[in-house]
């Protein structure tokens, strides 16, 4: 069964469950899909909100090894996402030779503002953290305690790490930057990264007639 952990934050619930619906009626294989839902985290993250953080996931991702059992292999990703390939090509691509896989993007955002009006902003790996496979047994530093207390940089840095080379790459397909990346036909994961089509300001982006189809698709119910 693949384990697949996905960012939740209720000004986008409609994005997590199309990406849900798109990840479900693709794979080939069972798939659990959990929603990292502050609500059901309860005592476990305890941390306060920071100024910078776009939303509520931005921390709590880093609780999938420990949420796992530190066993096994776990998928990450955000909300804001579709899907288009069977979720089990991405599962097969899982190294255990490392503690981390990952897109290595190199993304330089040129706005200051994104989705809600958001701050962006630019660091070392943007971006590098919105999709991630974990090797939880590798993981064990990932403890509540140091989630809830790390700075954001040393998390989505992966300072938790002994160094780059615990960080294996995945495909690019697996995490295209809409508007960001150049229009391919080979792409397996769409990432609405600046804002999807379900805020109004984006309902035109690329990929927009996928995602809306794709919903059509979900809401749809056989008379």
């Amino acid at each position: 069964m693949i384990r697949v952990f996905i960012g939740y934050d209720p000004r986008e619930a409609i994005a997590f469950n199309v990406l849900s619906f798109s990840i479900l009626r693709r794979s080939t294989v069972p798939v659990a899909i959990v929603p990292l839902a502050l609500s059901q985290l309860n005592g476990i993250l305890k941390r306060e909100r920071h100024p910078l953080q776009s939303t509520d996931f931005s921390f709590s991702r880093f609780l999938v090894p420990y949420l796992s059992g530190y066993t096994g292999h776990s998928i990450f990703i955000d909300c804001d996402m579709l899907v288009l390939d069977d979720i089990s090509m991405l599962w097969g691509l899982k190294d255990s030779s490392y503690a981390l896989q990952v897109i290595k993007h190199d993304h330089r955002p040129r706005e200051t503002v994104k989705f809600l009006k958001q701050t962006q902003t630019t660091y070392e790996k943007k971006n590098w953290s919105s999709v991630m496979i974990f090797n939880n047994e590798k993981c064990t530093s990932l403890t509540p305690e140091y989630v809830s207390t790390a700075s954001g940089l040393d998390l989505h840095q992966f300072k938790w790490l002994r160094g780059d080379e615990d960080i294996g790459s995945l495909p690019h397909r697996w995490n295209h930057l809409v508007e960001y990346d150049l229009p391919s036909s080979d792409v397996s994961l769409v990432h609405y990264t600046l804002g999807g089509p379900y805020f109004p300001d984006y309902v035109n982006c690329e990929y927009s007639r996928e995602w809306c189809a794709e919903r059509e698709a979900m809401l749809h119910a056989d008379r």
